[in-house]
């Protein structure tokens, strides 16, 4: 599976949004400062996911919703993904460490 995924950043509440194959390593990858642009706001937080079937799937559902520029739109995305999503949440372990990094939230 493939992934459009936002971050909220704890510190600053900036989003980032990005497209990736792997959510986990991804996250853990912008936690521990091995991603440039978002080093300076960690930690980061994930605040909505969507999956697809391919990786152009997902880079064009990450363009779309780079293309809104409003922190509104984004953040209503993120209420919606909270109501479906309710309480289910899964603990998940870091790649190559086993330390406990986060949460995400997961879709039924």
């Amino acid at each position: 599976m493939f992934y459009t995924y936002i971050l909220i950043s704890k510190n600053s509440g900036r989003y980032y949004i990005g497209a990736t194959g792997d959510l986990k390593v991804r996250i853990f990858a912008h936690n521990h400062g091995k991603v440039r642009s978002t080093g300076s706001y960690k930690p980061w937080e994930l605040f909505y996911f969507e999956e697809f079937f391919s990786m152009g799937q997902a880079l064009r559902r990450e363009k779309q919703i780079k293309k809104w520029k409003s922190r509104d739109a984004i953040r209503r995305l993120g209420e919606h993904f909270r109501i479906l999503d309710k309480s289910r949440i899964l603990d998940f372990v870091a790649p190559k460490g086993g330390d406990k990094i986060g949460k995400i939230r997961a879709e039924v």
